[in-house]
């Protein structure tokens, strides 16, 4: 960039210094949780430009809008089908197809939990189901734990399976071009894996312990999942906008549209036929409810992480990265693979997993040329995804959904303890990781 030489004339040291510090002192604050991480972002942004590392031009083509429309479009369809009643619905219909039993129930909600954490964002999915668990264990007159610790867990392995279901996923998919398809045919079997593993462990060690008395079943059998559809006709309408948002989804390639715009198009469509019916200023308030649904906090995040990001690889500090990276691997693929996969679910437990995949991904595309190109370097996205994903697991911090959990688990008197929570994620996260090893080596070698 042509401003860089005033950049150290002007702050005292080399562009690629000052790109470190500020992207260092921003994720410090970040992770410590001490101020809104959107208004870090953004600082951290602004102060990327302010220093000249970056122009308002180029800090612009640094910002992925195609992620921000695709996290905003489907956030507001989310927001309206939620309303109907329809996610509540099938937590309902599934306890009472396994008759009650805690036993069943341990792999109901979960799995519950998974499939729509696929679909969902991770936080909107547990703030749908715990409430549902709450209601059905206070009947049952059992412990709610074991289920909020599976439902922890079903959360962070299901959003791996699909482009939409987590945003590292997001954020892979929108920057290196891959498909809805894409994610699901590479990611999918390994999830599947990973909760049946999951299931069978929990049901050893919960299963026979977690008893009831039959009256209390009973009462949760006169339960009506009907109940829970507050708004057929926007169940329906919900529905119907999903189906073909996630039918263009499979099809983007060949419709040649990208995800960001499929989840706009699909949001518009889904608001107009929620709002239709409303007159004036009715009609106006309806519409303002919805965007208010939208988690802005995470759209600035998102676009303040860009441009800090875009700042460290305009510098070359991600390309020299890249550089000691191969020169750590000794240029091997494997080794790569491997090593991107555990040290993502090491650190992604630990810290928020959203900027270290932003820091990750032009890393990574750095590396891509001396490797033999992009389908060479496959195999490191995949790891790269999973092990940000399980990585989740690790401890009650590592993921949004654990901590919305844990805060609502503690509003009921059941507590999730930092230490307690170990006892089950540290497990949990290295056995996840290991069966994603495993199939990223049957895959690829």
């Amino acid at each position: 960039m042509d401003n860089l030489n005033d950049v150290s004339l002007i702050w005292g040291m080399n562009p690629q210094m000052l790109a470190i510090v500020i992207m260092s002192v921003c994720y410090l604050i970040i992770f410590s949780e001490k101020i809104n991480r959107a208004i870090i972002a953004l600082l951290g942004a602004g102060v990327m430009i302010v220093s000249g590392i970056l122009t308002q031009s180029t800090a612009l083509e640094g910002i992925d809008f195609n992620t921000l429309a695709l996290l905003t479009g489907m956030m507001i369809i989310v927001g309206i089908a939620e309303k109907s009643g329809m996610f509540q619905f099938v937590a309902v219909w599934g306890a009472k197809k396994v008759k009650a039993s805690p036993r069943g129930l341990l792999v109901v909600l979960p799995l519950v939990t998974a499939v729509f954490s696929a679909f969902l964002d991770n936080v909107t999915t547990v703030l749908l189901i715990a409430p549902v668990t709450f209601q059905i264990t206070r009947t049952l007159k059992i412990n709610p734990y074991p289920y909020l610790i599976l439902e922890i867990f079903a959360s962070n392995i299901g959003g791996t399976a699909t482009l939409i279901g987590d945003p590292p996923n997001i954020l892979i998919g929108s920057s290196v071009g891959l498909s809805f398809m894409d994610f699901v045919y590479h990611l999918t079997p390994v999830v599947v894996a990973t909760m049946i593993v999951l299931l069978i462990l929990a049901d050893l060690v919960w299963g026979r312990r977690l008893t009831t008395h039959d009256e209390y079943r009973a009462a949760v059998m006169e339960m009506k999942a009907a109940d829970c559809i507050v708004d057929k006709g926007l169940l329906y309408k919900s529905l119907f906008v999903l189906a073909c948002v996630i039918a263009a989804f499979i099809s983007a390639r060949q419709i040649n549209l990208d995800n960001g715009t499929i989840a706009l198009v699909g949001a518009a469509v889904l608001l107009l036929l929620y709002s239709w019916k409303f007159k004036g200023e009715e009609r106006d308030a309806k519409v303002q409810e919805v965007f208010g649904l939208v988690d802005w906090t995470t759209i600035f995040f998102f676009t303040g992480l860009f441009v800090i990001v875009y700042g460290l690889e305009e510098t070359g500090v991600l390309r020299a990265l890249g550089s000691w990276f191969l020169e750590l691997t000794g240029g091997s693929l494997t080794a790569m693979t491997y090593l991107v996969l555990w040290s993502s679910a090491i650190l992604s437990s630990a810290i928020d997993n959203i900027p270290f995949v932003a820091t990750m991904i032009p890393m990574i595309k750095s590396m891509e040329a001396s490797v033999g190109g992009r389908e060479v370097m496959m195999p490191v996205w995949w790891a790269l995804s999973l092990g940000a994903c399980f990585g989740g697991n690790g401890t009650l911090i590592g993921a949004s959904a654990n901590v919305v959990v844990a805060g609502m688990a503690m509003r009921e008197g059941h507590p999730i303890k930092f230490l307690g929570f170990l006892i089950w994620s540290i497990p949990v996260m290295l056995l996840s990781v290991a069966i994603a090893n495993i199939f990223l080596f049957l895959e690829y070698n």
